[in-house]
């Protein structure tokens, strides 16, 4: 297992690197969207209606962060589960987004989409929502103000911790390593 430091945005050659296992820490600008965000995303590429943000390379963290605290640009910003974003992850990798940061498992559309597209899911730490936003160093909502905390941030991360669940190998965390995991009666 190694331990990789990351500059945002994602590159081809950072993405064929990464192997399920991996523990990464991301520093520079990634984009939120959680479940509202994702049906509007969807809506707009039906119509032929850019998205707030190119997501060209980009990578999306699952996340409705609380209200700003003093001293942070962000209050509390753990991951929320990414399932619920899988029914529109496939085509948002079409269109080239590169990452995503969320936690659980990923449906085997999003698996084989994320191998065909050569992007990675990365899984944050859950429970430690408190914690990560110290890695988060500005917070701008730039799209779909209305959604409150489901609106659309731009964060610049420093160090985020996450570990590598999928990668374009179509290997799987949950599926591939559960048995290292496991307590024998």
């Amino acid at each position: 297992m190694k331990r990789i430091s990351i500059e945002m945005p994602l590159t081809n050659e950072v993405i064929q690197s990464l192997k399920v296992g991996d523990h990464v820490l991301l520093s520079g600008y990634i984009y939120t969207g959680r479940d509202a965000a994702h049906i509007r995303f969807s809506k707009a590429l039906e119509k032929g209606e850019p998205l707030p943000f190119d997501p060209q390379g980009q990578t999306i963290y699952y996340v409705g962060p609380t209200p700003k605290k003093p001293g942070y640009p962000i209050g509390s910003a753990g991951p929320t589960t990414s399932t619920r974003m899988d029914a529109h992850t496939p085509l948002l990798l079409e269109k080239g987004l590169k990452g995503m940061i969320g936690k659980g498992r990923r449906s085997p559309e999003v698996r084989k989409a994320i191998q065909k597209h050569k992007a990675v899911y990365f899984g944050a730490i859950e429970g430690t929502a408190a914690l990560l936003c110290k890695c988060i160093e500005e917070a701008e909502v730039i799209a779909y103000e209305d959604l409150a905390s489901e609106a659309v941030f731009r964060l610049k991360l420093k160090n985020f911790p996450a570990i590598v669940v999928n990668d374009i190998h179509g290997d799987d965390l949950y599926d591939d390593d559960e048995n290292k995991y496991k307590i024998s009666p």
